[in-house]
């Protein structure tokens, strides 16, 4: 891997992470259109680090938000405790996925581009749904909510599924006002990166060789600034209701990918 491959799949994670397009679809058919097998390799341990810089991100846009939550826990305000304990609940779900079943979603990133295709198919009907849903205004999240915007969190784990456009989606679905929906959306994912790391230290996944130490730089940078400005701009889209938009631009994608696996 040189660094201009590690700096695109930065520059598509970074965009793809917080935008509702599936981040794991794109990185999925960038690694195919450059070359799978010269990224296999080091794909894990690539999407810890690029995983990291949009979780760094994140961290960046809402440390307000964050540190809101991390004290609500230990304050006596029901709003903020509640608050905080919901975040906990959404990350339930995908906690147990991910640690029950590790090495089937391990095989599904393997670059089969008819199941990404069809996810994004899947992420399009999401935004579509979403985006007809009527003006929400709920200005809290019940345990409930968060247990079932963790499920579609969990969901979303699969290439092609868009963690944030399943989230958000879920959350207007549920009548949660759109801002509180992106921002509840983006900070239940912080924990979930950052355990993962930590899981992946414990195990001795990060070691990262020499001459891979400046790629890895490079798609570090692409994914963290790219990620500040798509964070960004999706907090806006939200509120304005444009999901539409990207609901035609996963449908578009998940054509071109089915179509792709079947002329090669």
């Amino acid at each position: 891997m040189n660094w201009i491959e590690a700096l695109i799949i930065g520059v598509v994670q970074g965009l793809t992470e917080f935008l509702p397009v599936s981040s794991s679809g794109h990185i999925e058919i960038a690694q195919k259109i450059l070359g799978a097998d010269n990224l296999k390799t080091q794909e894990e341990l690539l999407s810890v680090v690029l995983h990291f810089a949009t979780a760094l991100s994140t961290i960046v846009i809402f440390r307000k938000d964050i540190f809101k939550v991390i004290t609500g826990l230990f304050k006596r305000e029901k709003e903020d405790f509640y608050f905080s304990l919901a975040i906990i609940i959404s990350m339930i779900p995908a906690a147990i996925v991910g640690l029950t079943f590790d090495d089937l979603i391990s095989s599904l990133f393997e670059g089969n581009l008819i199941l990404v295709g069809s996810m994004l198919l899947i992420t399009a009907l999401l935004l579509i749904f979403a985006s007809k849903a009527k003006q929400t205004s709920k200005q809290h999240v019940s345990f409930f909510d968060a247990l079932i915007i963790g499920v579609s969190q969990a969901i979303a784990i699969l290439p092609g599924i868009s963690r944030s456009g399943a989230t958000i989606s879920t959350s207007v679905l549920l009548g949660i006002d759109k801002s509180l929906s992106a921002r509840f959306s983006f900070l239940m994912v912080v924990p979930l990166i950052l355990g993962k790391m930590a899981k992946d230290i414990l195990d001795g996944k990060l070691v990262i060789q020499e001459e891979l130490i400046m790629p890895f730089i490079f798609g570090f940078l692409g994914a963290f600034l790219t990620g500040l400005i798509a964070c960004l701009w999706m907090i806006a889209l939200v509120k304005k209701s444009k999901l539409t938009y990207f609901s035609v631009y996963c449908a578009v994608v998940g054509i071109i990918a089915i179509g792709w696996t079947f002329m090669k």
